[in-house]
C-alpha cells in the first residue's frame, strides 16, 4: 500500500481515522453518539481555575465536540497502591489512600474519550463521592437505555470533563 493511501485503523471498529463514526451500544445497538471524528491523541485538559469559578460545575471539556480519541493509559477503577507517587489517571492529579500511600488506576486501556455533550440518552447510575459531579473512582457510571453500563463520566469541578466509552461495551459504525 502506498503511504499516501495508508490510514490507521480505529482500534474500536476497523474504520479508518479520516471517517466519522457513530458509537453504539454493543448490547442493543442504540446510538450513543452522533458522528464523531478521531483525534490523534487525547488532548491535555484545558487550564481551568475551578476554585475561582462563580458556580460549581464541570470544567471545559477535554475533547472538542464532534471528536473522539483513544485513551492509551489505564483509566478508572480499580485504584491500587503505587510504588511511586504520580497522577492517579491521565490528566488527573495525585491521589492517596487512607494510609497515605499513592494510588494509580488499573482500569481498562483503550477507552473512547468524548465530549460529554456528544453523548445521547445515557443515564447516571451512581456518582463517586465528589462535591458537584461524577468521578471515575467508582468505575463505569453511565447506563445505556437497555440497562448496560457503557461509560464513565468524569464531571466534578476539579477534574477533567470527559466521558470514557468502554471499548468492550460499544462499537463504532458508519453514520
Amino acid at each position: 500500500m502506498h503511504d499516501h493511501q495508508h490510514q490507521d485503523q480505529d482500534v474500536a471498529s476497523g474504520v479508518t481515522d479520516a471517517e466519522a463514526v457513530v458509537f453504539v451500544c454493543a448490547t442493543c445497538g442504540v446510538a450513543l453518539t452522533g458522528p464523531l471524528t478521531r483525534l490523534p491523541a487525547v488532548p491535555e485538559a484545558p487550564d481551568y481555575a475551578w476554585w475561582d469559578a462563580d458556580e460549581p460545575g464541570p470544567s471545559p471539556a477535554t475533547v472538542p465536540s464532534g471528536c473522539y480519541a483513544i485513551e492509551t493509559e489505564p483509566y478508572g477503577a480499580p485504584l491500587v497502591v503505587a510504588e511511586v507517587p504520580g497522577p492517579v489517571m491521565p490528566r488527573h492529579g495525585e491521589r492517596w489512600n487512607a494510609d497515605g500511600k499513592p494510588l494509580v488506576s488499573q482500569g481498562p486501556r483503550g477507552n473512547i474519550v468524548i465530549n460529554p455533550g456528544d453523548a445521547r440518552d445515557l443515564e447516571l447510575r451512581h456518582a463517586s463521592p465528589a462535591c458537584c459531579g461524577a468521578t471515575p473512582d467508582g468505575g463505569m457510571n453511565q447506563l445505556c437505555t437497555c440497562g448496560t453500563l457503557v461509560a464513565t463520566l468524569c464531571s466534578d469541578c476539579c477534574l477533567p470533563y470527559e466521558l470514557h466509552l468502554a471499548a468492550d461495551r460499544v462499537r463504532a459504525t458508519r453514520p
